[in-house]
């Protein structure tokens, strides 16, 4: 969608607030130990508590109330028995729906130390989503931030995950343009002013090959490498982009 209003602005700021709580929430939470359904339930108390609901259960019938995937699991995953151990790299998506307006946001962590490589996989993620900042403007092709996510994922010596992507949001989850995270010359679409996207580099340490799971919803590297996910839903403008779902310092 694009900003064509206050409301429309104070609307996804409120269901924005929602996502970024949501995260902080669970990434307080994650330690050895807990499932991923345990974290999922606290997930959905807190919805309830503000009014808001799970977007992928509304539009998709998704399974459960946020996304939860672990080691090799890129994106999608569901909620379930799982138990979280020590050295885990976790990553939370959650896509909030509240009085009509979506935002969708996650992050990526490692239980506890980790490896060095996990580590490195969620740093990368998070610059790359930074280094996309500085040329999400308006009047920009939508292209050029595939080619700062993937410039700054292969410097790390890592590898984009093909075929997945960013997407307009607001309305609904995916709404157009796709925001890929690899340069495509067939992706003409520029950056306008006022439109609602989320940036979202799925990276990995393997070949960058996905796959879907048996569950029908999750999807995971082929080569079965890690993977780490990083997203925020950003408003375009002819500066800086505006984060709605970044925890105000």
């Amino acid at each position: 969608m694009s900003i064509e209003s206050p409301a429309d602005l104070d609307g996804l700021r409120n269901a924005s607030a929602v996502a970024s709580r949501t995260l902080d929430l669970l990434a307080r939470a994650v330690e050895p130990g807990i499932t991923t359904g345990e974290l999922d339930r606290l997930a959905a108390v807190f919805f309830e508590q503000c009014g808001a609901h799970s977007a992928p259960a509304r539009v998709y019938g998704f399974p459960g109330t946020v996304l939860i995937s672990v080691n090799e699991e890129i994106v999608h995953g569901v909620p379930g028995r799982r138990a979280i151990i020590e050295g885990d790299l976790v990553s939370l998506d959650v896509t909030v729906e509240l009085d009509g307006y979506i935002a969708d946001a996650a992050r990526s962590l490692v239980v506890g130390s980790g490896s060095a490589e996990a580590n490195r996989l969620v740093e990368c993620a998070a610059a790359a989503f930074e280094s996309a900042l500085g040329v999400a403007r308006a009047g920009t092709r939508v292209s050029e931030i595939g080619r700062a996510v993937s410039k700054e994922v292969r410097a790390s010596g890592f590898r984009v995950v093909r075929g997945l992507a960013g997407h307009g949001v607001g309305r609904t989850i995916h709404e157009p343009p796709s925001v890929p995270n690899e340069w495509d010359p067939f992706q003409t679409d520029v950056l306008t002013e006022g439109l609602v996207i989320t940036i979202e580099p799925m990276i990995c340490a393997g070949s960058g090959v996905p796959v879907e799971a048996k569950d029908g919803w999750t999807i995971r590297t082929r080569d079965r490498s890690w993977a780490a996910h990083y997203e925020d839903t950003i408003v375009i403008t002819r500066g800086r982009p505006i984060i709605l779902t970044r925890t105000a310092a």
